[in-house]
C-alpha cells in the first residue's frame, strides 16, 4: 500500500478508525502497508490539518495500536516519515507558529518562502527523524520509510531549483544529497544494520511536474550512490505512470534504473491498476475519478517476472477498494471499483 495522505487523525493522533483503516488492508492481504506521512518531531515539520505525528507520548500509543492491529491480520507495516519544509503554510496548521524551513528559504526557484535553515535547525531535523525511526523499531513497525520526494523538505535539498546552499549541503547533484545520507546514517545508527530503512524520492516536484533530479543513467548514478552506501536498503521510486520508461533506449522505468544502478531493492509505483495518473496538471488538484485498467496490469506483471524491480505500490486503486489485491489475485477483475474522489473523504 503506497503512502497517502489521510487527514483523520484529530490532535495528531492516530485512533480507532486510522486503525481499522489499515488493518483492513492487511486483513485482506496486503504484504506491506506504508503508512500516511507521519511528521516528525520537529516544529516545522508538519503543514496540514489533522494528520498524525510520529513522535509524543500519545500519537506513539495510537501508532502502537496501529502495528499490533496489523500484525494481528499477519501483515507488515512501515511508518513513513515526513516533514513539509517550505510547503508548510503556517495557516494550513494552527498547531505551531514555525516558519517553514527550506534550504534556501524558497518553495521553488525564485519563490520565496519561509527560513534558510540554520546548521542547528539541520541538526534538530536529523535527530528527529532518528528518534521517530528508534520509536518506530521500539514499536515493532517492520522498518521505516523516509519521505524525500514530491517537494518536500528532503527533497527540496536534492533539487536545484529550491538549493542554492554554498555550504556542504548545497552544489552540485551529490553534494545536494548530503542532508538525506546524514539521515539516513543517523537512523542506521539507532535502528542497527538489519532493520530496513525505504527511501522514496521522485523526479517531479509538486512544484514542478516536469523537474527532473537527473537526466541521464550516469547522473541517476552519482546521486543514488551515497544514499545507498549510507543505508538505504529499499529505493521507493516515486512516477506518476510506472509503464513509462525513465530514459531514452531502454525501456527500464525508473525503479528499473534504480536497481540496475545500485543493486538494492526498489519498488515502483504511478498509477497502477487505474486509467490515469492522480494528477490533473491543468487542475493542479487530484483528478475526479480513474477507471480501473487491467491491460497495463500485465504489463506489470511482466516486469516482475523479469525482476526489473521487486515491489509494486498500490496508491489510489487501493484507497477505494480494500480488497483490490484479492480481486487482482483470484482473476476477479469485473469486480475490480473504479477510483472516486470522494474516497478521500473517508476512511473505508
Amino acid at each position: 500500500m503506497a503512502p497517502m495522505t489521510r487527514q483523520y487523525s484529530p490532535g495528531n493522533i492516530p485512533n480507532d478508525q486510522v486503525i481499522a483503516y489499515y488493518a483492513r488492508r492487511a486483513q485482506n492481504d496486503v504484504g506491506l502497508v506504508i503508512s500516511e506521512g507521519t511528521c516528525v518531531g520537529h516544529e516545522g515539520a508538519n503543514g496540514y490539518e489533522n494528520v498524525p505525528y510520529f513522535y509524543g507520548e500519545e500519537a506513539l500509543a495510537g501508532w502502537g495500536n496501529v502495528i499490533d492491529a496489523v500484525h494481528a491480520a499477519n501483515g507488515k507495516m512501515m511508518p513513513q516519515l515526513w516533514h513539509v519544509g517550505a510547503i508548510r503554510d503556517p495557516k494550513n496548521d494552527k498547531t505551531s507558529d514555525s516558519p517553514a524551513y527550506s534550504p534556501s528559504g524558497l518553495i521553488r526557484p525564485g519563490k520565496e518562502r519561509g527560513a534558510a535553515m540554520t546548521q542547528q535547525d539541520i541538526d534538530d531535523v536529523i535527530n528527529a527523524f532518528a528518534n521517530s525511526a528508534a520509536a518506530a523499531q521500539r514499536l515493532g513497525y517492520d522498518g521505516v520509510e523516509i519521505h524525500g520526494a514530491h517537494g518536500y523538505l528532503l527533497d527540496q535539498f536534492f533539487w536545484e531549483g529550491t538549493n542554492q546552499r554554498d555550504d556542504q549541503y548545497g552544489g552540485d547533484l551529490v553534494k545536494r544529497t548530503r542532508f538525506v545520507v546524514e539521515i539516513v546514517t543517523a537512523i542506521r545508527e539507532k535502528v542497527g544494520a538489519d532493520y530496513p530503512i525505504c527511501l522514496r524520492w521522485s523526479q517531479w516536484k509538486q512544484q514542478d511536474y516536469d523537474a527532473r533530479l537527473a537526466t541521464t543513467p550516469e547522473e541517476l548514478d552519482a546521486f543514488l550512490a551515497p544514499l545507498s552506501e549510507a543505508g538505504v536498503d529499499i529505493f521507493h521510486c516515486s512516477t506518476r505512470r510506472f509503464w513509462e520508461p525513465e530514459f531514452d533506449g531502454s525501456s527500464l522505468n525508473l525503479a528499473g534504473w534504480a536497481k540496475k544502478l545500485t543493486g538494492k531493492a526498489t519498488m515502483t509505483v504511478g498509477s497502477v491498476g487505474l486509467n490515469s495518473q492522480f494528477i490533473d496538471e491543468e487542475q493542479r488538484d487530484m483528478v475526479d475519478q480513474s477507471g480501473s485498467d487491467t491491460a497495463k496490469l500485465d504489463d506489470l506483471l511482466q516486469r516482475l517476472q523479469d525482476e526489473e524491480f521487486d515491489l509494486v505500490a498500490v496508491g489510489r486503486a487501493l484507497l477505494q477498494d480494500p480488497e483490490w489485491v484479492l480481486k487482482v489475485r483470484d482473476g476477479r477483475l469485473d469486480e475490480l471499483q473504479d477510483y472516486t474522489k470522494a474516497s478521500l473523504m473517508t476512511l473505508v
